[in-house]
């Protein structure tokens, strides 16, 4: 009998899982796992937490979400604790599995743990197989080969939309045999020294993890409200839930895929209509995937000060005073305060407001830019890898941009955006 164990990671979800229908179509029966990596909670060396509360409450609520979804098709989910290198093999053992299929990785940090955990799977005769499942279009399907590929987004766009083709995405599997999964602990965020905060009630969105949510938020973003009809035009909202469409945190975790998403865009299109704001869904989710892709060429690169480009490094600091008041939002400019605010009793903050706050960190008080984004990284309920680390170095000019500095005039920005400063009342109200 063949068993397989399926090691899940930011891939949560059954629908559209290609790493899960293939496991499923090539084994007799599978072991769903999920390792808890002692490393994401650890601290980094910017001083800042690798998972902050928000982001692991999100995770706990994603896999006690998939568990059930499993269960309800004949499998479950097994829940260690630990590194990967070590607990992914221990489970390939214990079930006398040959193969492991997980999520294909491209950040560097990420790699190096798929790399340990190959390394440990070949001493017990177990092969790695990875698969990509993260993005819109597939990199075999690509114009180009990752190392040819334009550092400018407009360039790759373009050549994209032209010469490449979205896959269809995979149905859920409807059954899944597996050897008894005893019923999953999920630990709570106290077990990492974290907080479980309050939902403040000026939050845009109530995120709560797992893919049920994310195909819940679907359904109403597209065919509920038809919000998405007017993203274009709303996008740059700040304030309420259907200004954009919040799939981000459920993207970062892999509950939906941006194929699923796609598709059901295409769905919404022929029933309603198809215009620039449906367009530009789209549009958003080839970023994400170019910063993907970016990675993957670049791959230290993203993380070192001088990014990309092959230019020295800016001239910036680490000034602790200035970068915690920043963090607390006490810079005295009250647009980036509010922004500031919002993030740290929400863990969320609309794309408008990144992009200010992080133009505020790298060109007003000249810090270095990586102290922003791994500030962001803790606090993020959103964070992706790509996205964070490739967003803040264009916003230092270090990143892919072909104009450098990206410098946004915060005073105009504010009256523009919120002009009648609806949106500072409502965070500096208190």
């Amino acid at each position: 009998m063949k068993t397989a164990v399926v090691w899940f990671k930011t891939d949560l979800r059954i629908t559209d899982n290609e790493t899960l229908v293939k496991a499923i179509a090539q084994n007799d029966q599978i072991v769903p796992v999920y390792c808890i990596d002692d490393a994401q909670f650890k601290t980094t060396s910017f001083g800042f937490l690798k998972t902050g509360s928000y982001r692991a409450q999100f995770l706990m609520e994603s896999l006690r979400d998939l568990d059930a979804s499993l269960r309800s098709i004949g499998s479950g989910l097994l829940i260690v604790n630990g590194n990967p290198e070590v607990e992914i093999p221990k489970i390939a053992k214990q079930y006398k599995a040959y193969r492991v299929y997980a999520k294909k990785e491209v950040a560097f940090e990420e790699k190096q743990t798929e790399i340990a955990v190959q390394a440990e799977l070949w001493k017990i005769h177990c092969e790695l197989l990875t698969v990509s499942t993260s993005t819109l279009y597939h990199a075999e399907d690509l114009p180009f080969s990752i190392k040819d590929i334009p550092d400018v987004f407009t360039s790759f766009r373009k050549k994209v939309e032209k010469d490449a083709i979205i896959r269809p995405a995979f149905e859920a599997p409807t059954a899944i045999k597996s050897p008894e999964i005893p019923p999953s602990e999920i630990p709570s965020i106290e077990a990492f020294g974290l907080t479980v905060t309050a939902l403040d009630a000026r939050s845009v969105l109530q995120f709560k993890g797992g893919e049920t949510e994310a195909l819940k938020r679907l359904e109403h973003y597209f065919f509920t409200s038809q919000a998405v009809s007017e993203y274009k035009e709303t996008r740059n909202g700040m304030i309420g839930a259907d200004y954009s469409s919040k799939f981000s945190a459920w993207l970062a975790l892999g509950c939906i895929s941006p194929r699923h998403i796609y598709q059901q865009l295409k769905k919404y299109e022929s029933l309603h209509v198809a215009n620039d704001s449906t367009y530009w869904l789209v549009f958003e989710l080839m970023w994400r995937d170019y910063f993907r892709f970016m990675m993957k060429k670049y791959s230290l690169k993203f993380f070192q000060k001088e990014g990309i480009q092959d230019k020295p490094a800016p001239l910036t600091t680490v000034n602790r005073k200035l970068l915690q008041q920043w963090i607390e939002g006490n810079t005295g400019i009250d647009f980036v305060d509010a922004n500031m605010k919002e993030l740290r009793l929400t863990g969320f903050m609309s794309n408008r407001g990144r992009q200010n706050v992080a133009s505020y960190f790298c060109n007003d008080l000249k810090l270095d830019w990586r102290f922003g984004a791994a500030y962001f990284e803790e606090q993020l309920i959103d964070y992706d890898v790509c996205s964070n680390w490739g967003n803040w170095a264009y916003l230092a000019g270090v990143g892919n941009d072909p104009r450098g500095n990206r410098y946004f005039n915060i005073e105009k920005q504010a009256s523009d955006y919120d002009k009648n400063k609806a949106y500072r009342k409502l965070w500096l109200s208190d």
